[in-house]
């Protein structure tokens, strides 16, 4: 159950622009092998978006809600589809 592929959308909402947070966030999908990218958004959010195991993506949204996160990040919002296949590596935009 916990390997089945997903695509967890995540929108992190804080002081999360300008902070380093989409590196880091790059940095702990690569750790768990992970693929996607790390937006910010006009109105201050960053939307990650990761595909992989389930087990995976909910380790990094465990992560993206903990306190080692650089800025403050006041809430994750989340959505689970399924993979939509086409990316590659994770990158920050």
């Amino acid at each position: 159950m916990g390997n089945e592929e997903v695509r967890l959308t995540a929108w992190a909402r804080g002081a999360v622009q300008g902070v380093g947070f989409r590196w880091w966030v790059r940095a702990r999908a690569l750790e768990l092998g992970l693929v996607g990218s790390a937006t910010n958004l006009a109105d201050g959010r960053v939307e990650v978006v990761a595909e992989g195991s389930r087990t995976d993506c909910e380790r990094l949204l465990e992560l993206l809600r903990g306190r080692e996160t650089p800025g403050s990040v006041t809430g994750v919002t989340e959505r689970w589809a399924q993979p939509r296949g086409g990316l590659s590596g994770f990158v920050e935009r």
